[in-house]
């Protein structure tokens, strides 16, 4: 049976995985091997067990230890016997992590090995791609959105915030444990043999860039629909995709605005595009 700890002394070491370690710590928790991350609420719980995610702990809300939080909880202890269950009022577990619990209930979780790029792509007619996004929410967005409109998988470059910090998950609502996904070994770079859009045509995709330029193409063009594999290429936030990548790729996309608004956010774009060239 699952080990169910009441709270009595929030310093405890056991907790620090929960207070006191940013996502960069828990991510070289045990370097030199995988790390450990946090999920956050029973859905997102779910799909990370699912996805064949291990356990090490939970924190949960009393109140909450009944129901899918309870089916949980017996299912972690399958995996980890004994598993430690440790438990608080509501205010107690804010006053502890510093924010509000979605649903009550945070796992500590093992990483897994993230498969390669060619074992990604090797199947896949269309790839969302993110580069250098580092803001958490878009980063589960762009999931969210790339799960539910046809992307088959997505890639990041390694200055991507990575999609199982805590909140990237929850925004993603757990579609980063449905959607296969890894990280390039490179990024955007001025050396065109390592820049990750020739590891993507060396893999038989054609690119595509979404950028603010007037000789783009249009978003509907029926040759983009035509390619066979198409990776579809996605900026930070602010300064878009860098010049190299944009010389790079084999197609540029402007997204049409109306009412002399000049931009979307990333996350707002990629629905878009994701809609339109995943058909």
């Amino acid at each position: 049976m699952a080990n169910i700890i009441k709270i009595t002394d929030l310093t405890i070491p056991e907790l620090d995985v929960y207070a006191r370690l940013s996502e960069v710590q828990l991510l070289r928790y045990n370097e030199p091997d995988l790390g450990l991350f946090i999920c956050e609420s029973p859905k997102v719980i779910m799909r990370a067990l699912d996805a064949g995610y291990f356990p090490v702990s939970i924190l949960v809300e009393e109140k909450e230890i009944k129901e899918e939080v309870l089916e949980i909880v017996e299912r972690c202890d399958i995996l980890c016997p004994s598993i430690p269950v440790y438990t608080a009022n509501y205010e107690t577990l804010s006053q502890l992590t510093g924010f509000n619990l979605t649903r009550g209930m945070l796992c500590c979780m093992k990483r897994n090995t993230l498969p390669s790029v060619e074992e990604i792509a090797k199947s896949a007619r269309r790839v969302a791609v993110m580069e250098d996004v580092v803001n958490p929410t878009n980063v589960g967005a762009i999931f969210r959105s790339a799960a539910a409109l046809n992307m088959d998988a997505i890639l990041l470059t390694p200055a991507c915030s990575n999609p199982l910090y805590r909140r990237a998950a929850r925004v993603s609502m757990g579609t980063v444990f449905q959607a296969p996904w890894t990280f390039f070994k490179h990024g955007p770079s001025e050396d065109s043999q390592s820049h990750y859009v020739t590891e993507l045509k060396r893999l038989g995709f054609k690119t595509v860039a979404f950028a603010l330029r007037d000789d783009s193409i249009s978003i509907d063009d029926p040759i983009l629909a035509s390619e066979e594999k198409l990776a579809i290429i996605l900026g930070t936030e602010g300064e878009g995709l860098q010049n190299s990548t944009l010389a790079a790729c084999d197609y540029t996309v402007k997204i049409p605005m109306s009412h002399g608004v000049d931009s979307l956010n990333v996350a707002a774009a990629s629905a878009i595009a994701f809609w339109e060239l995943g058909k």
